[in-house]
Protein backbone atom coordinates (compact mmCIF):
# COMPACT_ATOMS: atom_id res chain seq x y z
CA UNK A 1 0.00 0.00 0.00
CA UNK A 2 1.39 3.19 -1.05
CA UNK A 3 1.04 5.61 2.30
CA UNK A 4 2.58 8.18 0.87
CA UNK A 5 0.00 8.41 -2.30
CA UNK A 6 -3.05 8.16 0.32
CA UNK A 7 -1.26 10.86 2.78
CA UNK A 8 -1.31 12.72 -0.31
CA UNK A 9 -4.80 11.71 -1.35
CA UNK A 10 -6.00 13.12 1.98
CA UNK A 11 -4.22 16.21 1.98
CA UNK A 12 -5.91 17.05 -1.37
CA UNK A 13 -9.52 16.24 -0.09
CA UNK A 14 -8.38 18.36 2.75
CA UNK A 15 -7.90 21.41 0.84
CA UNK A 16 -10.56 21.27 -1.53
CA UNK A 17 -13.64 21.08 1.36
CA UNK A 18 -11.59 23.95 3.03
CA UNK A 19 -11.35 26.06 -0.21
CA UNK A 20 -14.83 24.99 -0.97
CA UNK A 21 -14.07 23.44 -4.45
CA UNK A 22 -17.46 21.54 -5.54
CA UNK A 23 -17.59 17.76 -4.91
CA UNK A 24 -16.65 15.52 -7.84
CA UNK A 25 -20.23 14.32 -7.61
CA UNK A 26 -22.87 15.39 -4.92
CA UNK A 27 -25.47 13.17 -4.01
CA UNK A 28 -28.59 13.88 -1.91
CA UNK A 29 -27.27 12.93 1.67
CA UNK A 30 -24.33 15.58 0.94
CA UNK A 31 -27.88 18.34 0.31
CA UNK A 32 -29.27 16.76 3.27
CA UNK A 33 -26.44 17.53 5.14
CA UNK A 34 -25.69 21.75 4.04
CA UNK A 35 -29.08 22.43 4.85
CA UNK A 36 -29.09 20.89 8.42
CA UNK A 37 -25.56 23.34 8.77
CA UNK A 38 -27.55 26.31 7.38
CA UNK A 39 -30.58 25.88 8.89
CA UNK A 40 -29.99 23.60 12.27
CA UNK A 41 -31.26 20.96 12.91
CA UNK A 42 -35.56 20.93 12.30
CA UNK A 43 -36.49 17.48 13.69
CA UNK A 44 -39.79 16.24 11.85
CA UNK A 45 -39.48 19.28 9.28
CA UNK A 46 -39.07 19.58 5.58
CA UNK A 47 -35.09 20.16 5.12
CA UNK A 48 -35.88 22.50 2.15
CA UNK A 49 -38.99 24.32 1.81
CA UNK A 50 -39.85 23.94 6.18
CA UNK A 51 -42.10 26.93 6.17
CA UNK A 52 -45.36 26.64 4.15
CA UNK A 53 -49.10 26.28 3.94
CA UNK A 54 -51.14 23.47 2.23
CA UNK A 55 -53.85 24.37 0.03
CA UNK A 56 -56.54 22.12 -2.17
CA UNK A 57 -58.32 23.13 -5.60
CA UNK A 58 -58.67 21.27 -8.47
CA UNK A 59 -57.03 21.31 -12.41
CA UNK A 60 -59.49 21.95 -15.28
CA UNK A 61 -57.73 21.03 -18.80
CA UNK A 62 -57.81 22.61 -22.38
CA UNK A 63 -57.67 20.48 -25.09
CA UNK A 64 -53.91 21.73 -25.74
CA UNK A 65 -51.92 19.05 -23.19
CA UNK A 66 -53.49 15.72 -25.26
CA UNK A 67 -52.12 16.99 -28.86
CA UNK A 68 -48.39 16.78 -26.98
CA UNK A 69 -48.83 14.27 -24.18
CA UNK A 70 -50.91 10.90 -23.72
CA UNK A 71 -51.41 12.08 -19.90
CA UNK A 72 -54.64 11.45 -18.56
CA UNK A 73 -54.19 14.99 -16.89
CA UNK A 74 -55.31 16.09 -20.69
CA UNK A 75 -58.01 14.21 -21.09
CA UNK A 76 -60.92 16.81 -20.56
CA UNK A 77 -62.26 15.25 -16.81
CA UNK A 78 -61.08 17.48 -13.75
CA UNK A 79 -58.13 16.65 -11.63
CA UNK A 80 -57.90 17.22 -7.86
CA UNK A 81 -55.14 19.42 -6.31
CA UNK A 82 -52.93 18.89 -3.51
CA UNK A 83 -50.44 22.05 -2.83
CA UNK A 84 -48.20 23.37 -1.06
CA UNK A 85 -46.68 26.90 -0.47
CA UNK A 86 -43.61 27.32 1.30
CA UNK A 87 -40.39 29.87 1.99
CA UNK A 88 -37.09 28.54 0.37
CA UNK A 89 -34.55 27.02 2.55
CA UNK A 90 -34.67 25.23 5.72
CA UNK A 91 -35.61 27.64 8.50
CA UNK A 92 -39.28 27.07 9.61
CA UNK A 93 -39.49 30.69 11.12
CA UNK A 94 -38.03 32.33 7.61
CA UNK A 95 -38.67 36.10 6.92
CA UNK A 96 -41.41 36.38 4.56
CA UNK A 97 -40.48 39.83 3.37
CA UNK A 98 -36.76 38.70 2.44
CA UNK A 99 -35.85 38.35 -1.10
CA UNK A 100 -35.63 34.82 -1.52
CA UNK A 101 -37.65 32.24 -3.70
CA UNK A 102 -41.08 31.15 -3.24
CA UNK A 103 -42.02 27.58 -4.09
CA UNK A 104 -45.06 25.23 -4.66
CA UNK A 105 -45.76 22.16 -5.12
CA UNK A 106 -48.83 20.10 -6.42
CA UNK A 107 -50.22 16.89 -6.15
CA UNK A 108 -52.85 16.26 -9.22
CA UNK A 109 -54.90 13.16 -8.82
CA UNK A 110 -56.86 12.29 -11.96
CA UNK A 111 -60.17 10.55 -12.51
CA UNK A 112 -58.84 7.16 -12.96
CA UNK A 113 -56.02 7.07 -9.56
CA UNK A 114 -52.92 8.30 -11.82
CA UNK A 115 -50.77 11.29 -9.68
CA UNK A 116 -48.59 13.47 -11.81
CA UNK A 117 -46.40 16.09 -8.97
CA UNK A 118 -45.04 19.28 -9.97
CA UNK A 119 -42.56 21.65 -7.93
CA UNK A 120 -41.71 24.95 -8.75
CA UNK A 121 -40.03 28.22 -7.64
CA UNK A 122 -40.61 32.50 -8.33
CA UNK A 123 -37.77 32.25 -9.90
CA UNK A 124 -36.94 31.37 -13.68
CA UNK A 125 -33.79 29.74 -13.52
CA UNK A 126 -31.89 27.90 -10.38
CA UNK A 127 -28.96 28.74 -8.43
CA UNK A 128 -26.34 26.84 -10.34
CA UNK A 129 -25.51 24.70 -13.55
CA UNK A 130 -25.34 21.17 -12.03
CA UNK A 131 -25.41 19.72 -8.52
CA UNK A 132 -21.74 20.43 -7.64
CA UNK A 133 -21.81 23.83 -8.10
CA UNK A 134 -25.31 24.71 -6.27
CA UNK A 135 -23.76 22.38 -3.08
CA UNK A 136 -20.49 24.41 -3.44
CA UNK A 137 -22.09 27.80 -3.02
CA UNK A 138 -24.47 26.61 -0.39
CA UNK A 139 -21.26 25.59 1.51
CA UNK A 140 -20.29 29.49 1.16
CA UNK A 141 -22.98 30.02 2.96
CA UNK A 142 -22.59 28.53 6.21
CA UNK A 143 -22.01 30.07 9.32
CA UNK A 144 -18.58 29.72 11.32
CA UNK A 145 -18.15 28.72 14.95
CA UNK A 146 -18.99 32.32 15.53
CA UNK A 147 -22.51 32.08 13.41
CA UNK A 148 -20.83 34.97 10.53
CA UNK A 149 -21.12 34.36 7.07
CA UNK A 150 -18.11 35.30 4.93
CA UNK A 151 -20.21 36.93 2.07
CA UNK A 152 -16.85 37.79 0.36
CA UNK A 153 -16.25 34.03 -0.07
CA UNK A 154 -19.95 33.82 -1.52
CA UNK A 155 -18.99 36.94 -4.13
CA UNK A 156 -15.50 35.43 -4.97
CA UNK A 157 -17.79 31.89 -5.17
CA UNK A 158 -20.48 33.36 -7.75
CA UNK A 159 -17.92 34.79 -10.01
CA UNK A 160 -16.08 32.18 -10.42
CA UNK A 161 -19.22 29.97 -10.89
CA UNK A 162 -21.24 32.73 -13.29
CA UNK A 163 -23.96 30.15 -12.96
CA UNK A 164 -25.03 31.17 -9.76
CA UNK A 165 -25.50 34.66 -10.73
CA UNK A 166 -28.69 34.42 -12.80
CA UNK A 167 -30.99 33.54 -9.97
CA UNK A 168 -29.14 35.91 -7.64
CA UNK A 169 -29.55 38.77 -10.15
CA UNK A 170 -32.93 38.08 -10.82
CA UNK A 171 -34.08 38.04 -6.90
CA UNK A 172 -32.32 41.79 -6.40
CA UNK A 173 -34.38 43.46 -9.63
CA UNK A 174 -37.87 41.45 -8.36
CA UNK A 175 -39.44 42.26 -4.95
CA UNK A 176 -40.96 39.33 -3.65
CA UNK A 177 -44.98 38.70 -3.66
CA UNK A 178 -47.85 39.94 -1.93
CA UNK A 179 -49.17 36.93 -1.64
CA UNK A 180 -48.81 32.97 -2.51
CA UNK A 181 -51.53 33.31 -4.85
CA UNK A 182 -50.28 36.28 -6.59
CA UNK A 183 -46.41 35.30 -8.60
CA UNK A 184 -45.48 33.28 -11.15
CA UNK A 185 -44.26 29.77 -10.31
CA UNK A 186 -41.57 28.16 -12.81
CA UNK A 187 -40.68 24.51 -13.44
CA UNK A 188 -37.12 25.20 -13.62
CA UNK A 189 -36.65 22.23 -15.06
CA UNK A 190 -36.98 20.78 -18.48
CA UNK A 191 -39.51 17.87 -19.33
CA UNK A 192 -40.65 16.10 -22.31
CA UNK A 193 -44.40 15.38 -23.45
CA UNK A 194 -44.62 11.91 -25.22
CA UNK A 195 -47.81 11.49 -27.76
CA UNK A 196 -49.88 7.99 -28.48
CA UNK A 197 -47.20 7.59 -30.62
CA UNK A 198 -44.26 8.25 -29.07
CA UNK A 199 -43.21 11.39 -30.06
CA UNK A 200 -41.34 13.20 -27.21
CA UNK A 201 -41.87 17.35 -27.06
CA UNK A 202 -39.81 19.33 -24.45
CA UNK A 203 -41.07 21.99 -22.34
CA UNK A 204 -40.63 23.86 -19.30
CA UNK A 205 -44.12 24.59 -17.21
CA UNK A 206 -45.44 27.82 -15.35
CA UNK A 207 -48.00 28.92 -13.18
CA UNK A 208 -49.49 32.15 -13.80
CA UNK A 209 -51.72 33.86 -12.15
CA UNK A 210 -55.30 35.02 -13.43
CA UNK A 211 -55.12 38.22 -11.45
CA UNK A 212 -51.55 39.42 -12.39
CA UNK A 213 -48.56 39.42 -10.14
CA UNK A 214 -48.45 41.62 -7.16
CA UNK A 215 -45.23 42.48 -5.60
CA UNK A 216 -44.40 43.79 -2.38
CA UNK A 217 -43.04 47.34 -2.16
CA UNK A 218 -39.85 48.52 -0.50
CA UNK A 219 -42.10 49.84 2.07
CA UNK A 220 -44.36 46.87 2.64
CA UNK A 221 -41.20 44.92 2.75
CA UNK A 222 -40.02 46.81 5.99
CA UNK A 223 -43.28 47.11 7.54
CA UNK A 224 -44.65 43.35 7.26
CA UNK A 225 -44.24 41.26 10.14
CA UNK A 226 -42.11 38.04 9.46
CA UNK A 227 -44.95 35.84 8.92
CA UNK A 228 -48.18 37.45 6.53
CA UNK A 229 -48.82 35.01 3.75
CA UNK A 230 -50.27 32.06 5.16
CA UNK A 231 -52.89 34.44 6.72
CA UNK A 232 -52.84 36.23 3.63
CA UNK A 233 -53.94 33.42 1.62
CA UNK A 234 -56.31 31.77 3.87
CA UNK A 235 -58.48 35.76 3.98
CA UNK A 236 -58.17 35.67 -0.02
CA UNK A 237 -59.62 31.99 -0.68
CA UNK A 238 -62.16 33.17 1.77
CA UNK A 239 -63.79 35.12 -1.22
CA UNK A 240 -63.77 33.08 -3.70
CA UNK A 241 -61.31 30.84 -5.38
CA UNK A 242 -57.80 31.57 -6.62
CA UNK A 243 -56.96 31.01 -10.27
CA UNK A 244 -53.59 29.99 -11.61
CA UNK A 245 -53.18 29.34 -15.84
CA UNK A 246 -50.94 26.15 -16.02
CA UNK A 247 -48.75 26.80 -19.15
CA UNK A 248 -46.19 24.78 -21.27
CA UNK A 249 -42.95 26.64 -22.78
CA UNK A 250 -42.47 24.53 -25.51
CA UNK A 251 -38.62 24.06 -26.57
CA UNK A 252 -37.02 24.47 -29.71
CA UNK A 253 -34.07 21.93 -30.35
CA UNK A 254 -31.13 23.98 -29.65
CA UNK A 255 -32.91 24.71 -26.00
CA UNK A 256 -30.62 23.34 -23.34
CA UNK A 257 -32.75 20.89 -21.27
CA UNK A 258 -29.53 19.86 -18.66
CA UNK A 259 -28.90 23.43 -17.35
CA UNK A 260 -31.35 25.01 -15.17
CA UNK A 261 -29.91 28.68 -14.33
CA UNK A 262 -30.40 29.34 -18.33
CA UNK A 263 -33.49 30.35 -19.27
CA UNK A 264 -34.94 29.74 -22.90
CA UNK A 265 -35.84 32.82 -24.93
CA UNK A 266 -38.59 34.58 -24.65
CA UNK A 267 -40.40 34.16 -27.53
CA UNK A 268 -40.71 30.52 -27.41
CA UNK A 269 -44.35 28.91 -28.05
CA UNK A 270 -46.09 29.10 -24.74
CA UNK A 271 -49.68 26.56 -24.85
CA UNK A 272 -52.37 26.77 -21.49
CA UNK A 273 -52.92 23.36 -20.31
CA UNK A 274 -55.45 24.31 -18.28
CA UNK A 275 -56.61 26.02 -14.86
CA UNK A 276 -55.46 24.82 -11.19
CA UNK A 277 -58.33 26.67 -8.83
CA UNK A 278 -57.66 26.50 -5.06
CA UNK A 279 -60.08 26.93 -3.18
CA UNK A 280 -59.17 26.49 0.07
CA UNK A 281 -55.80 26.72 2.96
CA UNK A 282 -54.62 26.44 6.28
CA UNK A 283 -55.17 22.26 6.87
CA UNK A 284 -52.69 19.58 6.97
CA UNK A 285 -54.06 17.68 3.31
CA UNK A 286 -50.08 18.19 2.20
CA UNK A 287 -48.28 17.11 5.23
CA UNK A 288 -47.49 13.69 4.09
CA UNK A 289 -47.06 14.52 0.21
CA UNK A 290 -43.33 14.38 -1.16
CA UNK A 291 -44.00 16.56 -3.97
CA UNK A 292 -40.83 15.03 -6.23
CA UNK A 293 -41.02 16.41 -9.77
CA UNK A 294 -39.71 13.53 -10.92
CA UNK A 295 -43.06 11.17 -9.72
CA UNK A 296 -44.88 11.95 -13.36
CA UNK A 297 -48.10 10.77 -14.84
CA UNK A 298 -47.60 8.78 -18.20
CA UNK A 299 -46.89 11.33 -20.57
CA UNK A 300 -44.35 13.02 -19.81
CA UNK A 301 -40.77 12.13 -18.75
CA UNK A 302 -37.96 13.93 -17.19
CA UNK A 303 -35.40 15.49 -19.13
CA UNK A 304 -31.36 14.61 -18.59
CA UNK A 305 -30.85 17.91 -16.08
CA UNK A 306 -29.04 16.09 -13.35
CA UNK A 307 -30.49 18.57 -10.47
CA UNK A 308 -33.67 17.10 -11.44
CA UNK A 309 -32.72 13.98 -11.30
CA UNK A 310 -31.24 14.32 -7.59
CA UNK A 311 -34.21 15.92 -5.94
CA UNK A 312 -35.82 12.03 -6.21
CA UNK A 313 -32.96 11.41 -3.84
CA UNK A 314 -32.92 14.18 -1.85
CA UNK A 315 -36.81 14.28 -1.32
CA UNK A 316 -36.68 11.20 -0.14
CA UNK A 317 -34.29 11.42 2.55
CA UNK A 318 -35.60 14.48 3.93
CA UNK A 319 -39.04 12.54 3.80
CA UNK A 320 -38.00 9.91 5.95
CA UNK A 321 -36.17 12.21 8.61
CA UNK A 322 -39.90 13.76 8.46
CA UNK A 323 -41.68 11.17 9.21
CA UNK A 324 -39.12 9.47 11.55
CA UNK A 325 -38.68 12.74 13.58
CA UNK A 326 -35.56 13.92 12.92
Amino acid sequence: MNFKALSLSACLVSTMAASGVAHAEATGVDFINVFEKLAGKQPGVRKGHAKGVCAVGEFTPTDAGGRYSSSALFNGEKSTANIRFSMAGGNPAANETERSPRGVGVKFTMADGSVHYIAGLTTPVFPGKSPEVFLGLLETLVPDEQGKVDFSQVAQYRQEHPSTLPQFNWLQANNPPSSYASVNYHGIHAFYFVDDQGKKTKFKWRLVPTEGQKLLTKAQMKQLPDTFLADKLKEELSQGPAHFELQAVIGQADDVTNNPSQAWPEDREVITLGTLSITSSGDNSCDLINFDPNALAQGVESSDDRILRLRSTAYAISFGKRLSGQ
